[in-house]
C-alpha cells in the first residue's frame, strides 16, 4: 500500500500569512514590551499554544487566561472569510487515486474549517487529519509523519509527502518518507528550491498541476524497488 500526505497550510490552502498576521496583532496588543515580529519569525513550527507559553515567559506583561482560544478563534473566523485554495490543487488532489492524509500545525478544527471553506474537503474525501496536538510536539516533527503512516497502515518508505517549508521537508525526510518540496506562488525567493533540496526533498514541484507526473514517477520507482527485492 502507498499513501500521499499533504501539508495543509502552504500546500493545500493559502493561509500562512493570514494566520501570522492575526496572531501578531493580538500579541503586539498583549505583550507590548516584546519584539513580536522577530520572535514570531524564530517560532516557526511551534503551535499557537507553545508560542504563547514561550512569549509569556519572556514578557513583563501577563497574557489573558484564554489567550490561546482567543487567537485560534480569531484566526478561524478570518480563515472562514478569506481563505483560498492553492492554484491547481483541486484537480491534483482529486485526480490521484491513492489513500491521502493531511498534516498540519493548526488545530484540527482550523484544518476542517480551511478545507471546508476552500471546498477541498470534497476533493480529498474523508481523509484523516493529523495535528501536532496528537503527538504533543510542535509540527514540523518526524513524530507526526510517523503517526500518519501508522494510521494509514503504510511503512514510512511508502509514503509520499508534499511540503512547502524547509522544516517540514526535513521532518518528513527524517521520518523515512519520500518528500516533494512544493514551491508555490507564496514563495518568491528563488533560493527556496535549493533549500528544499538540501533539506532532503526528492523532487521540486513549482506548480500543483505537475503533481500527477511526480506521483507516477515515484510509484514507478517503488515498483522497480519491489521487483529488485523479488529477484534477489
Amino acid at each position: 500500500m502507498k499513501a500521499l500526505i499533504f501539508d495543509c497550510d502552504g500546500v493545500l490552502v493559502d493561509s500562512e500569512a493570514l494566520a501570522e498576521e492575526t496572531l501578531e496583532a493580538h500579541l503586539v496588543q498583549w505583550l507590548p514590551d516584546l519584539d513580536i515580529p522577530t520572535l514570531l519569525s524564530q517560532a516557526l513550527g511551534m503551535t499557537t499554544a507553545d508560542i504563547l507559553r514561550h512569549l509569556a515567559q519572556l514578557s513583563r506583561h501577563p497574557l489573558p487566561p484564554n489567550a490561546s482560544e482567543v487567537v485560534d478563534s480569531a484566526i478561524e473566523a478570518r480563515l472562514a472569510r478569506e481563505l483560498t485554495p492553492i492554484d491547481g490543487v483541486h484537480d491534483a488532489v482529486s485526480g490521484i487515486d491513492l489513500p491521502k492524509a493531511v498534516v498540519s500545525n493548526s488545530r484540527r478544527c482550523r484544518v476542517l474549517a480551511s478545507l471546508a471553506t476552500t471546498q477541498l474537503e470534497a476533493a480529498l474525501g474523508n481523509v484523516p487529519i493529523f495535528t501536532a496536538e496528537q503527538v504533543d510536539k510542535p509540527k514540523p516533527d518526524p513524530a507526526i509523519y510517523r503517526l500518519a503512516a501508522s494510521e494509514l497502515g503504510c511503512p514510512p518508505s511508502r509514503c509520499l509527502v508534499v511540503e512547502d517549508s524547509v522544516a517540514g521537508v526535513t521532518a518528513a525526510h527524517a521520518a523515512g518518507m519520500q518528500v516533494i518540496g512544493f514551491v508555490g506562488a507564496s514563495h518568491l525567493d528563488e533560493e527556496q528550491p535549493n533549500r528544499l533540496l538540501a533539506a532532503g526533498a526528492w523532487r521540486i514541484l513549482p506548480h500543483m498541476c505537475g503533481l500527477h507526473a511526480l506521483v507516477d514517477e515515484w510509484q514507478l520507482h517503488l515498483q522497480g524497488q519491489d521487483n529488485n527485492e523479488t529477484t534477489q
